[in-house]
This record gives C-alpha cells, structure tokens and sequence, in this order.
C-alpha cells in the first residue's frame, strides 16, 4: 500500500476523505471539516508526505486497491471522494457495493467513457508545463494553475502550492486522461451506500454532464451542481454545509 493519512478527531462514525490529484495538504483536508467522529485523509501517491508513485501507478483500479486497503485498515464506514478520489471510490463501489453505508462524491471526473476534448486538452496543458519547469522555473506551470481560478477570488498561496504539488505528477496528468473509473457503470446500481455527488456547471475538467451520469447510475443518489469552475475555492462554505448535512 503506497498511500499514507492523517488521521483527526477521534469517535465514530470514521470517515475517509480521498483528495483529488495534485491536491495540496490544505486542499485535502476541506472536505473533513465539521464532520463527526474520525475523519482520516488519505495522501495518495506523490502527494503531500507519501512517496512517488511507482512505474504505472496511475490506473483507477490500483488506486482504489489503496483507498480500500486504508478504508479496511481505519475502519472507514463512510467516505468523501474529490475528483481522482471519487474516481476510486466509484470504482471501489461497482467492485464492492455493499463496502461503504454513505458515499460523497465531489467533482467527478470519469465513468465509463473517455472524457471528452476539453478536459483532455485541460490535462495536456498542466503536464507540458509540469515538463517545461526545469527550464522556465516552473512560470509556464504557475500561470496554467493561475488559470484555473475564477477571477476575483482570493487564494492566497494557493497557486505556487498547488504548482509545486503537480511538479511530481507528470506521469498521471498524461495517464489519468485516457483511464475511465469503472468499464460498466450498469454495476453501481447494486452498490447499497447512500450517495451524494456534488459537480460544478463551469469546471472544464470535471463536468456536469460527468457527475448527472454518475449520480443516475446510482439507486436514490442526490445531485447537487454549484454554479463554479473551481467550487473547491468559491463555495467551500456550501460544500461544507453539504458534506456535514450528508455526513454529520
């Protein structure tokens, strides 16, 4: 198992929260907030103090292998899930339906289908500056984070982490696009968690149309769209609010 966590709080229910790929520390850790009992955040390869990922790491599958061996370890009930980590939790559900009791889904950006031209040329981007750092000290790279922020909002050193974060994740900016979470979504109709999936109407690389197809494939799952490109940034006061009603 490649993955390490954090755990806080203390009690039950457990809850494990998988970030999102090239999440910083701090980002990983928003979707914990207020939510009872213990509340264990993974650092997937690559990430924050977990190693590099090993040679062809980047498959939904073998994550999942992970999420679920520290999901078993912790004894996790529930689990928040954000884009790359919804992603394995999906594919932990078709593969496990009956693992988890309650399932939140943010910002997901695969199913059973490649993801369409705008999300694919999104990640091209962020691993050809990723590649280009070396050379121009990373500026190509900060300026394709930069990008992705809604204009008017106050991040602080938001860009420059999350920039140093991608710099040891090339390998999954040019995998991850072309693997899909499950190859038959029909299977999520057996999973017996309750599910939340929570999407965003503005986010090139995690649309819509992406998390309407998840949560149908789901008996009974809830769908909420916010009104964002970014609402990790922009609505993280409603997410919260979501996550705790869902989860608390």
């Amino acid at each position: 198992m490649a993955v390490t966590w954090t755990t806080l709080g203390r009690g039950a229910p457990v809850t494990l929260v998988v970030h999102g790929l090239g999440a910083t520390e701090g980002e990983a850790r928003i979707p914990s907030s207020g939510l009872p009992g213990t509340r264990v955040v993974l650092s997937l390869p690559g990430h924050g103090s977990a190693p590099d990922s090993p040679p062809g790491y980047w498959d939904y599958g073998r994550v999942a292998a992970d999420v679920l061996a520290a999901a078993d370890e912790v004894g996790a009930t529930r689990a928040v899930g954000v884009s790359l980590g919804a992603g394995a939790l999906t594919r932990i559900a078709a593969d496990h339906p009956d693992r988890f009791e309650r399932l939140a889904l943010l910002l997901p950006a695969s199913l059973d289908r490649p993801r369409d031209v705008a999300a694919m040329w999104a990640f091209e981007r962020l691993a050809e500056a990723v590649a280009a750092a070396p050379g121009d000290g990373g500026a190509k790279l900060r300026a394709a984070v930069a990008a992705e922020i809604p204009e008017g909002v106050d991040v602080g050193e938001h860009v420059a982490r999350r920039a140093d974060a991608l710099l040891r994740l090339e390998d999954a900016l040019r995998t991850l696009p072309e693997r899909s979470a499950v190859s038959d979504a029909s299977a999520l109709a057996a999973a017996t968690a309750e599910v939340l999936v929570i999407g965003a109407t503005e986010d090139p690389m995690h649309p819509a149309e992406v998390a309407k197809a998840v949560a149908a494939a789901f008996s009974g799952a809830r769908l909420e769209l916010l009104p964002s490109a970014a609402p990790m940034l922009t609505h993280r006061r409603e997410l919260r609010a979501m996550l705790v009603d869902f989860l608390g």
